[in-house]
């Protein structure tokens, strides 16, 4: 939409500023400012050499003082000239040296104030405006707008802004214009039809909403009529698709009285085509018809295009035969209208009409009509049309890659890509094997569609040569396959790839080895990963990690510490967190404590963010490896940072604080467990057995009623806590009420509960006990352990049975069971508690000749 241009001319300044400039003169004449809208008691500007000058009578002789001056940048001899041209002049003209210039307008300034010529001569003032805005020197425009008032008493009026806001509508300055807009408010001077219709313009283009609603409302608070200020609203409602204000200022319109000119016309039927109200937009078409405006073509084009977007394409082809009977020709617009709207309506063979009246008419298609026609004859399996639209794209000198990317999205939508090949077959499939690109686009459309054939023939048959850009299309094929978990099209694509003549690519290889763990053929990953390590490659981060991750797969935490041994010695690699979370687990199945530490206080130094997995991890791995007042400063930071602990992570915090006789620490963390619903049978055992083996009868029990009333039955191991607790403190008949409490819930008693009852037996001397204890072990089809043979070589020591207790070493030898360090130790004890000392010395050197240094768990 064009300006308001209601006071401007062609070949002249904006007659806001009074005056007509006639630059017939030649250089170093004067050009005098004849006016034909100034005030008769004003003197007259002039321009001559290049300065603004005010000159009194009109005549040669007269008085002439300079209100700007500057050397003359260019010829001033054409006669005439647009309004913009000579303003732009005007400033262009300052472009002399800064000093000699500015001593002339101080000089000249100074003159005409000296003199009473600046009182009171708001044409000089608006003229010099003009010439400031051009050169976009607002802040000295500031000052003449304020000089003009309080210095020369002139009074502000809306032609001094115009000129300023017709350079900020050429120019776009929408920020500047809107500030002026204000300025004009704030000094109580009244916008007339120019203001509105050049702002209004302005903030249509710049898109400007909020300051565009903000104008149009003084408008007609100020009562002023612009048609096109209006036309603008309509046309920002709509482009902002607020189609209910964009009709609210249509009523607007014709409640003030305003006639519709053709442009408004035009920018109601959009606005009611945009939205799909085709009845309103048909009456404004004619009511525009009734108001004497005869439709152009732009109209009628809107219309279809409105009947398109609502697929009625009955409706849109009596427009089309409406418009050829009013005599007017249908231009490309149209007929790009007709084939978008058949395609909408999904219409293959009108659009395929219209779309060949469209050529014929010596009109080329647009992209639109590319787009829509290949997307409507993959909807119907239109083959040899679609090669057809393809050699069009290509004489249009469309991109070969955006034409395949056009023809694999659309055939891909409809479930048809198997028809993509033979149709590039028929046209320009040689270009697509010569083009890496679209070569690569095709291929990977096929991939994602399961075609791995086809993407496997393509693959073979290219021409184009580039060693790196194929090892990218490589790697984005085989990741696709990996989403989709075709693992083995992922194998089948990297078997095909050529060989490398240099060194395996670092990222493929690392895709590979993930591919074979996930489909656990770890000796293949493997192998990739040891070809890695015997090139030059060095390997990052995202290939330490994925390494970790294919032994992890494989059960080899040990080959996982030597990987990491590996990475340590490239002291630039910083792990990210799912490498630590690794590394923590990964030491923390092997025993390494140490490690622990160490990458503990790594994760403390390193820039990795901690949230809640990682707190969990650290907890749980490094838990038994830290400080308890340092696992205890970051337990408290987890939560201050409103992270949520796991159920493992308070029963590792529980089973620590147990050993550690923090029993205070203990309970809160057990009552946050309870508090959030994550408390367990493995909690309650936690902590009833740290309260067993600190020998706190009372808490023990208090825990044992609390898993009670909580609705666990007391578990198997929370009753072998008990009676190991009770048994060793000697209270004989509390650990036979344990077990008649056993006994009755129908307990299935393990190793550990026998070895419980035969160590406390074995303690007191009460062999027949023992006896007992080891036949019902062995009549529930359960065999001794080592702990078992180990407690009972010890209790037949203290009830003086030596011979038996080397007959239960030469049974552990017979049975496969390896004895450690205790059993050699019981033994030898044993044999010296009953004074067979000789006995004892050979097996203590039989113990140092088999180098025995293990030593068994103690219940």
């Amino acid at each position: 939409m064009g300006l308001d241009l209601v006071g401007f001319s062609s070949r002249v300044l904006p007659t806001s500023v009074g005056y007509a400039a006639d630059r017939r003169h030649a250089r170093g004449g004067a050009a005098a400012s004849h006016g034909f809208l100034a005030w008769r008691s004003h003197p007259r500007a002039a321009l001559k050499d290049g300065a603004v000058c005010s000159s009194e009578g009109g005549g040669g002789g007269g008085a002439e003082s300079t209100l700007c001056v500057s050397a003359p940048s260019e010829d001033a001899s054409r006669t005439g000239g647009a309004a913009a041209d000579l303003g732009r002049d005007i400033a262009d003209g300052i472009t002399a040296s800064q000093a000699s210039s500015a001593g002339r307008r101080k000089v000249g300034r100074s003159w005409m104030k000296a003199n009473g010529k600046l009182e009171g001569n708001a044409d000089a003032y608006r003229l010099a405006l003009q010439a400031t805005s051009w050169k976009e020197d607002w802040r000295r425009a500031e000052l003449l707008l304020h000089e003009m008032v309080v210095v020369s008493g002139c009074r502000l009026d809306a032609q001094a802004f115009n000129g300023l806001m017709y350079v900020c509508a050429k120019r776009r300055l929408a920020d500047w214009g809107t500030k002026w807009f204000h300025m004009m408010l704030e000094r109580e001077v009244q916008p007339n039809v120019s203001t509105f219709g050049m702002l209004m313009g302005l903030y249509q283009k710049t898109g400007s909403l909020k300051e565009a609603e903000f104008a149009f409302a003084k408008m007609r608070e100020c009562n002023v009529n612009c048609v096109n200020a209006y036309s603008a609203m309509i046309t920002l409602y709509t482009r902002s698709r607020l189609f209910d204000k964009s009709e609210e200022v249509i009523i607007l319109m014709k409640d003030d009285g305003v006639a519709p000119n053709l442009e408004n016309w035009l920018v109601q039927l959009n606005a009611y085509s945009q939205q799909g109200k085709m009845e309103e937009a048909e009456l404004v078409l004619q009511s525009m018809e009734d108001g004497g405006v005869s439709p152009n073509v732009v109209a009628y084009n809107t219309v279809i295009t409105g009947y398109g977007k609502v697929s009625d394409m009955q409706k849109a082809k009596e427009v089309f035969h409406r418009l050829e009977s009013s005599g007017l020709a249908p231009d490309e617009t149209t007929y790009r209208s007709m084939i978008e709207g058949f395609g909408r309506a999904d219409k293959h063979q009108e659009a395929i009409s219209y779309y060949k009246k469209l050529k014929s008419s010596g009109f080329q298609p647009n992209a639109s009509n590319f787009y829509t026609m290949i997307n409507l004859i993959a909807r119907h399996d239109d083959s040899e049309s679609a090669a057809e639209i393809l050699r069009d794209m290509r004489a249009a000198d469309c991109q070969c890659s955006s034409i395949v990317t056009i023809l694999v999205r659309a055939y891909a939508t409809v479930g048809r890509m198997h028809k993509v090949l033979p149709i590039l077959r028929s046209c320009f499939y040689k270009k697509v094997l010569y083009d890496a690109t679209s070569c690569s686009i095709l291929v990977t459309a096929f991939v994602q569609n399961s075609l791995l054939e086809e993407a496997l023939c393509v693959l073979r048959e290219k021409k184009w040569k580039g060693s790196d850009f194929e090892d990218n299309l490589y790697h984005i094929l085989i990741c696709s396959c990996k989403e989709a978990g075709s693992y083995e099209a992922a194998v089948r694509i990297y078997s095909q790839m050529p060989e490398s003549r240099t060194r395996p690519n670092l990222r493929i290889c690392c895709t590979m080895i993930d591919v074979f763990s996930t489909m656990e053929r770890f000796t293949h990953a493997e192998t990739l990963y040891l070809e890695l390590k015997a090139s030059a490659c060095a390997l990052d981060m995202i290939a330490y990690s994925v390494i970790v991750r294919m032994y992890n797969k494989a059960g080899r935490p040990e080959d996982v510490c030597s990987v990491l041994e590996d990475m340590d010695k490239q002291k630039e690699i910083v792990p990210d967190k799912y490498l630590f979370l690794d590394m923590l687990r990964t030491y923390q199945k092997c025993g390494l404590l140490e490690k622990l530490t160490d990458t503990y206080y790594r994760i403390l130094k390193s820039e990795v963010e901690c949230d809640e997995a990682m707190y969990n991890c650290i907890i749980n791995c490094c838990g038994p490896a830290i400080p308890v007042d340092e696992l205890s400063r970051i337990f408290d930071e987890m939560i201050q940072l409103g992270h949520l602990a796991s159920t493992v992570t308070l029963n590792v915090l529980l089973d620590i604080y147990g050993k550690a006789g923090l029993f205070n620490r203990a309970e809160k963390v057990f009552s946050m467990a309870r508090k959030q619903g994550l408390a367990d049978t493995i909690s309650y055992n936690t902590i009833i057995a740290a309260y067993a083996q600190s020998g706190n009868f009372r808490s023990m029990n208090y825990f044992v009623q609390k898993m009670q009333d909580a609705g666990f039955p007391v578990s198997l191991e929370a009753y072998n806590c008990m009676l190991n607790a009770y048994g060793k403190s000697g209270q004989l008949e509390e650990f036979s009420a344990v077990l008649q409490k056993m006994r009755r819930a129908r307990c299935d008693f393990d190793h550990y509960t026998y070895n419980i009852m035969m160590n406390i037996y074995g303690r007191k001397g009460w062999i027949e006990g023992v006896a007992y204890v080891l036949s019902e072990l062995k009549s529930r089809g359960i065999e001794p352990d080592l702990y078992s043979y180990n407690t009972l070589i010890k209790a037949y020591g203290i009830a003086g049975m030596p011979e038996d207790a080397v007959k239960l070493m030469q049974e552990m030898r017979i049975k496969g069971i390896n004895a450690d360090r205790v059993t050699y130790t019981n033994l030898i004890a044993a044999l010296q508690r009953n004074e067979n000392f000789l006995e004892a010395v050979k097996w203590s050197l039989w113990m140092k000749q088999t180098g025995v240094v293990g030593v068994g768990a103690r219940p």
